[in-house]
């Protein structure tokens, strides 16, 4: 390692897809290793064998892939380390900092519930440290923690963090199946990759002077810490499924594009200390600094999301969205024209907060729309009225010349009505065009229709469609 280099870690679980709060630890790790010429660590804390969950792996890699967070080492699997952990779990049993319990399951059963009936923490009590007679074929090691003094750290968010030791539980280091629990193996790992900052969630605060007991027993230096706010919903609660805590899979699978995620992403408990809020994932590195990251829990807000992702989607050329939104339209649209299909894109991209919007608000191009024929009422004008409006609005497309520009598309309508009610012609040949109470204009749906071979035909159909159904 070089002198003074930085090195940081993200260490998910495999319990689970990769979720938007582990994506945010993820981003501002990298964003700080980036930012500071230093190296990016994936680390796979898989020692729970029982929680596992199949393919999480491959979605945690496959996922920091998408978002352009690549790391420079690993993945290193915590499950493949076991040698390491039991070595230095030994050389703190030898030294006093740990010892081996036997209390069976039963045991520390009744603790909880006396503990729970006087209505305080769980906190073992220490029986087998002073009965080092106790045997049998099980135990787990736990750590000693010192009942007297007190454990404090600087936090680069939360500043000085103090605790009573007499607070803590000595808590277990090695389990009875051999595969050490969190507290134990990513401090060992923390200092054998040499991590010099743990930025994580603040849910790790309370386990953390715990942490530095470990370090000082071992005689290793102590890493910084910084502390991320919890994600909380608009109401202030605790992000659920519901509002929002969702593995990031679901998000990409919606239409929203990377880049509007993580631009999100990053002002959940940070922001740059300006207005401004659209940056790529090189200008956050420039900008990112821990010194701006907020105490106060950040807010996951999915109207936020959408705003960042529209912003995106506009700023998208017509072709590239194109391919983008290909996935998302409920059918093969391989066999159109590439004309008509980006006018389709283009007309529509300015209304589009996710890419999965898409085939809902597209689908009366390739389908006959189904509506209420209430629908086609402009204000309070008669079924006879209707009926000459949608008329007129045929026999102005039946004289167009092809090919023919949106502009001549207008000026002919709009030659048409002169001083008239423009929406007592347009609101009910919309309607009959799209089925839909809102949607793009008449005459930017028209010049679309016309980039297909039989566009016109299609038009005429649907124009006297709507004449029919009143």
């Amino acid at each position: 390692m070089k002198l003074n280099e930085v090195r940081v870690r993200f260490a998910p679980s495999p319990t689970g897809f990769l979720h938007v709060g582990g994506l945010r630890t993820a981003l501002f790790n990298f964003l700080f290793a980036r930012k500071n010429s230093g190296k990016f660590i994936l680390r796979i804390e898989d020692t729970d064998k029982s929680r596992e969950v199949s393919g999480a792996v491959e979605n945690i890699k496959d996922t920091l892939k998408i978002f352009g967070l690549n790391w420079d080492e690993g993945p290193i699997f915590q499950s493949q380390r076991l040698k390491i952990y039991h070595e230095h779990a030994s050389k703190l049993v030898a030294q006093g900092s740990a010892y081996k319990c036997y209390c069976s399951n039963e045991r520390i059963a009744e603790l909880k519930k006396r503990a729970e009936s006087k209505k305080q923490p769980f906190r073992y009590d220490k029986y087998c440290l002073t009965h080092p007679d106790q045997t049998g074929d099980g135990f787990v090691i736990r750590q000693n923690v010192p009942e007297q003094e007190k454990t404090a750290f600087e936090d680069l968010v939360y500043k000085t963090i103090e605790v009573e030791n007499r607070t803590l539980d000595d808590g277990i280091l090695i389990k009875s199946d051999g595969y050490p629990v969190y507290n134990f193996a990513n401090v060992v790992d923390d200092h054998l990759m040499e991590i010099t900052h743990v930025i994580r969630g603040e849910e790790f605060i309370p386990s953390t002077p715990k942490h530095i007991l470990l370090y000082e027993a071992l005689g290793w230096q102590i890493p910084q810490f910084a502390h991320l706010p919890l994600l909380v919903d608009k109401t202030r609660q605790k992000l659920s499924k519901r509002t929002g805590d969702t593995a990031v899979k679901e998000y990409t699978e919606k239409g929203y594009l990377p880049e509007a995620m993580l631009n999100f992403i990053a002002f959940l408990g940070w922001n740059p200390k300006t207005e401004r809020e659209i940056f790529s994932l090189h200008e956050l590195i420039d900008v990112f600094d821990l010194r701006n990251v907020n105490k106060s829990a950040a807010v996951f807000d999915l109207d936020k999301l959408d705003w960042f992702n529209g912003n995106y989607i506009k700023n998208k050329s017509v072709p590239e969205l194109l391919e983008l939104a290909r996935p998302y339209f409920p059918l093969d649209i391989s066999s159109y024209p590439k004309q008509f299909l980006e006018k389709m894109i283009e007309i529509e991209k300015e209304r589009l907060d996710k890419l999965a919007e898409i085939g809902e608000r597209t689908g009366y191009f390739f389908n006959e729309p189904q509506y209420d024929k209430g629908l086609l009422r402009w204000k309070q004008a008669t079924d006879e009225a209707i009926a000459i409006q949608l008329e007129r609005a045929e026999k102005i497309i039946s004289n167009f010349q092809f090919p023919i520009s949106i502009q001549n598309i207008e000026k002919a309508f709009l030659d048409e009505i002169g001083e008239g009610d423009k929406g007592a012609l347009l609101w009910p040949l919309r309607v009959a065009l799209t089925g839909l109470r809102a949607s793009p204009g008449p005459f930017e749906i028209l010049e679309t229709f016309f980039n297909l071979p039989d566009g016109k035909e299609i038009i005429t159909s649907r124009i006297r469609n709507a004449i029919a159904k009143i």
